[in-house]
């Protein structure tokens, strides 16, 4: 970069935003895929007790089958060592809790606990990168068995049956590799496409172009993590690894035929056909590489401890109003909680509203729907598989939409093990939503991530680096192909990772002014140099294009 230091401009975004927030999008591309999985690992245990008339020890089955939610993004190989994972985290929170339930009474006890749980849960799948659910599943599983009548010679029983229907939804989510083997890694590259070509509709110019760039270099860098999550190379892998190629070259200059181009490749990879060859021969196609810019699982929990403290403080405060107000189940305002935590306070407000306007829509649904549920134990299963399907129809949507199909879920669980008073329970849930949202809001505001800023810093720092790195091998006059190829990678990623960051630190509260002007200028001088690298590779025309014209003004 040249040219002197911009001041820092405090960046407009620390607001709470109500427009929108309830705004419903587009679903998921693969909605159906969690939405089936759940009722399959579900309906199987549940029909089976109510066959033995041990309905009462369904909260037990659910844990395990709700695992079947995880890593449907992920390549069947690593699908596999993440559903590990989450069964094995599901086991231990559960245990934690069952252990606990059985040497104590006391409900400020267990809601310090559940509040430490939900911590650890939270801070365990944000590093992990699990995806979504995230860790909202694993604290609702906990935090019921807190105060689920519990003795240590049950134990073992009840957590074996958790285990048995986590094995099960185990097999459920990989089911579908004998039939698609490559179904999630074409998926990723298909959106890595997808969102180019919505970059190049906008021509590299307009209003609208930083924010669909930085959507391109996000997915293009989900793509190459799918990609290389796996360490088995095939045929069918090194064509999708061109192709993604193809979608950072569009990214880093877009011509008037790479939107048209991308969408039909992206449409070719739909179902089990050949993939498209998206013809590389001049840019070093053997030395395909990739780029994993995560980093290290310890790595990524240090910026994280922040977030902890405002997840342990928010649950436990928010459990301890709900027994100072004297409702019986203290562990659904720390459920709400734990779900409202987002990456800074500006998302955690919008998740806070979704969250209370989808679980007073959800009881009112569920006023509806009781009378039904309780014509029989029959009823209540059929209820909660239908609940449970139309919530991760409805989630991708938008949360809130999610949570009229979670909320009478959730209220139809607590009653396996007997029918309850439907005003009370729905009573109760109205006011824990409330407490929750609110204690747990206050928590984020309090705890201050003044980390954020130190980050944003850092990832200047890589960036700069990165783009050095590729301007130094782009001055050779004869550049080794295989480092170019992950010089130009790796400052892709690290341009993706500096918007991120950016974009989260503005949305937290007392911060320093941040350095916005740093940021954009650091962004087009990597884009330059990025569109000089893909030219040299001879992915791209020596002309020069009119985005990096644009992109060359100061």
């Amino acid at each position: 970069m040249s040219g002197a230091t911009p001041a820092p401009v405090s960046p407009p975004a620390r607001r709470l935003p109500l427009a929108g927030v309830l705004r419903v999008g587009s679903p998921s591309d693969i909605w159906f895929k969690p939405a089936l999985s759940v009722v399959a690992a579900i309906a199987p245990p549940n029909l089976t007790l109510l066959a033995l008339g041990r309905l009462d020890l369904a909260m037990y089955t659910m844990a395990g089958s709700l695992c079947a939610l995880y890593a449907h993004n992920r390549p069947y190989a690593a699908r596999a060592r993440a559903l590990v994972w989450v069964v094995l985290g599901m086991l231990g929170g559960l245990g934690v809790a069952l252990v606990a339930a059985s040497l104590t009474g006391s409900a400020v006890v267990l809601v310090t606990v559940g509040a430490l749980l939900a911590a650890a849960q939270k801070v365990l799948c944000d590093a992990t990168r699990v995806g979504p659910p995230g860790n909202v599943v694993l604290t609702f599983v906990s935090s019921a068995s807190l105060f689920a009548p519990q003795t240590l010679g049950q134990i073992p029983g009840h957590l074996a049956l958790a285990a048995a229907t986590g094995v099960w939804a185990w097999l459920v989510c990989m089911a579908p590799a004998l039939v698609r083997p490559h179904g999630p890694e074409r998926r990723a590259t298909a959106a890595a496409l997808k969102a180019a070509a919505a970059y190049a509709d906008t021509g590299g110019t307009g209003e609208g172009r930083a924010r669909a760039r930085a959507a391109g270099y996000a997915a293009v860098q989900a793509a190459w993590q799918s990609l290389l999550s796996t360490s088995v190379r095939s045929r069918t892998r090194r064509a999708l690894e061109r192709l993604v190629v193809r979608a950072e070259v569009a990214l880093a200059a877009p011509t008037e035929a790479d939107a048209v181009r991308m969408r039909a490749w992206a449409g070719a990879l739909r179902g089990t056909g050949p993939v498209p060859q998206a013809g590389l021969e001049r840019a070093a196609a053997d030395e395909l590489l990739g780029v994993d810019a995560a980093g290290g699982l310890w790595a990524r929990l240090g910026p994280l401890t922040p977030l902890a403290v405002r997840t342990a403080l928010g649950c436990a405060l928010a459990g301890y109003a709900s027994l100072a107000l004297g409702i019986g189940r203290p562990y659904w305002a720390l459920v709400t909680a734990a779900s409202l935590y987002q990456a800074n306070v500006a998302l955690t407000w919008s998740r806070a509203v979704q969250r209370v306007v989808g679980n007073v829509v959800g009881v009112l649904v569920f006023a509806a729907v009781v009378p039904l549920a309780h014509l029989g134990e029959a009823a209540l299963v059929v209820c909660c598989l239908a609940f449970s399907f139309g919530a991760e129809l409805l989630i991708s949507r938008n949360y809130w939409l999610g949570s009229v199909c979670v909320t009478p879920m959730a209220l139809l669980i607590t009653e396996f093990a007997g029918y309850q008073k439907p005003g009370e329970l729905m009573a109760e849930r109205l006011v824990d939503t409330v407490v929750g949202a609110l204690v747990g809001f206050v928590a984020a505001v309090a705890v201050t991530n003044r980390r954020a800023g130190d980050r944003v810093e850092r990832a200047l720092t890589a960036a700069d680096r990165a783009r050095e790195r590729a301007a130094r091998l782009l001055a050779e006059q004869h550049p080794d192909a295989a480092a170019l190829e992950t010089a130009r990678r790796g400052l892709a990623a690290a341009l993706a990772d500096l918007r991120a960051t950016a974009d989260a630190a503005a949305g937290e509260w007392w911060l320093p002014a941040l350095p916005q002007e740093r940021v954009v200028l650091a962004e087009k001088a990597g884009h330059r140099t990025l569109a000089a690298t893909a030219r040299r590779q001879g992915l791209l025309p020596e002309r020069r294009t009119d985005t990096e014209t644009e992109d060359a003004r100061p």
